[in-house]
């Protein structure tokens, strides 16, 4: 099995993004956290599919 080390940038900016963005959602006033929350649901895809790319080099 090959990793291909580019994809693993994915995943650590998507952890990276929902690490900030869980606790800032909470944290923030009201027109801030609405991009907090939009930050940690872009983390979660990021990571996702890192992970995907990561382990299954040939999916798309």
């Amino acid at each position: 099995m090959i990793i291909s080390y580019p994809y693993i940038l994915l995943i650590i900016a998507g952890l990276a993004g929902i690490i900030w963005g869980l606790p800032a959602a909470h944290r923030l006033k009201s027109p801030f956290d609405i991009a907090a929350a939009v930050v940690v649901l872009c983390g979660v895809i990021t990571f996702a599919l890192g992970v995907l790319l990561t382990f299954i080099p040939g999916f798309f």
